[in-house]
C-alpha cells in the first residue's frame, strides 16, 4: 500500500494534486488533524479495510499542531509504517498571482500583506520540504501538466528527478530572458535572415533549419552543448534546483536559436527529466523590408 502525505504551499495545486491521486484510485482524505494521522494509518493499514492506496492532505491549517508532525512521523516509522511525501512548491510571484486572481487571503496574512504570510509559511513547513520524496514546482505548469507529472510518479513508476527543464529560444535584441539559468549565443551561425525568401520563415522550418545546420560547425557545437547540459543536470539536482531554464539566443529569436533550441529539447527529452520548448520571440520580428 502507498500512504503519501501530500503537503506544500498554499496556492501551490495540493487541492489539484488531491483530486489527481483521488481519480488514480487513492483514498484521500484533506486536511486531516495532524494529530489523528498515525490513528488513520493504522486504520489504513488493517487488512479489513479493502484500500490500496491513501492520500493525506496536511497544510499550514493545521495551525500549531503542524509541529508535532515531524514526531509522528517519526512513530510512523519506527512502527515500519511505510509513507512518502509529496510537497507542491511554487515561487512567491506565482503565489501572490493565483491569491490575487481568486481574491482569497492567505491563512497566515488574513490582516497583511499575502507576501508576508507566505513568508511564514514557507518557515513553518520547510521541514517537511526537507522530508520529501517528490518536490514539484508548480509556477510555470499548467494543470494538466501537474496531472501529467503525478501519473509518471503513481502510476508510471517513473524515478522522479524534482526538476523540469525548459529550453527557450529569444532574440538578443528584446533582452535576456531573466528567469534564464543558461545563456548560450549562437549568433555566429549563419543567418537566415539576410536571404530575403527564408526572412519571413522561422526555424520550424527546413529549409531554415537546414541552412543553420549544415554549417561545418553546427554539428560539433551542438554535440558539446548536449554534452555540457547532461554533465550539469545531476549537479543541478544535487543542490536541490527544481526548475531550469536553458536560454539560447540569436539577434531576432526567430531563426538560428529556433533551430538550435528545437535540437538541444529533442536530445534533453531523451534524458530522464522533464522537458517544455518555449520560443518567445518566434513572432515578434514579422514585418519584412518591401511588403
Amino acid at each position: 500500500m502507498r500512504f503519501v502525505i501530500v503537503t506544500g504551499m498554499s496556492g501551490a495545486g495540493k487541492s489539484t494534486a488531491l483530486k489527481t491521486l483521488e481519480d488514480m484510485g487513492f483514498f484521500c482524505v484533506d486536511n486531516l488533524p495532524v494529530m489523528l494521522i498515525k490513528k488513520f494509518a493504522d486504520i489504513a493499514h488493517d487488512d479489513k479495510l479493502d484500500v490500496d492506496n491513501v492520500a493525506v492532505g496536511i497544510d499550514i491549517r493545521s495551525g500549531q499542531a503542524l509541529g508535532e508532525l515531524a514526531i509522528i512521523l517519526e512513530e510512523m516509522k519506527n512502527r515500519n509504517y511505510n509513507y512518502e511525501i509529496l510537497f507542491l512548491d511554487a515561487t512567491e510571484p506565482a503565489l501572490v498571482k493565483r491569491y490575487k486572481e481568486t481574491r482569497r487571503s492567505h491563512p497566515l496574512s488574513r490582516t497583511g500583506r499575502i507576501n508576508e504570510g507566505i513568508i511564514k509559511e514557507r518557515e513553518k513547513i520547510e521541514f517537511l520540504k526537507q522530508r520529501a520524496d517528490y518536490i514539484i514546482d508548480t509556477s510555470s505548469l499548467l494543470t494538466r501538466e501537474l496531472k501529467s507529472e503525478l501519473e509518471k510518479i503513481f502510476i508510471g513508476g517513473e524515478a522522479y528527478n524534482n526538476i523540469i527543464i525548459t529550453v527557450m529560444s529569444f532574440g538578443f535584441k528584446y533582452g535576456i530572458p531573466r528567469d534564464s539559468d543558461l545563456v548560450f549565443d549562437v549568433r555566429f551561425l549563419p543567418n537566415p535572415y539576410y536571404d530575403l525568401e527564408l526572412r519571413p520563415l522561422t526555424g520550424n522550418d527546413k529549409r531554415v533549419s537546414d541552412v543553420v545546420s549544415n554549417c561545418d560547425e553546427y554539428s560539433e557545437f551542438m554535440n558539446k552543448l548536449t554534452d555540457m547540459i547532461e554533465f550539469l543536470l545531476p549537479y543541478y539536482k544535487r543542490e536541490g534546483k527544481n526548475q531550469l531554464v536553458i536560454s539560447v539566443g540569436c539577434t531576432g529569436g526567430k531563426h538560428r536559436s529556433v533551430t538550435v533550441a528545437n535540437e538541444l529539447f529533442e536530445k534533453v527529452s531523451q534524458m530522464p527529466y522533464t522537458t517544455r520548448l518555449y520560443h518567445r520571440d518566434i513572432s515578434k520580428d514579422r514585418v519584412v523590408k518591401g511588403e
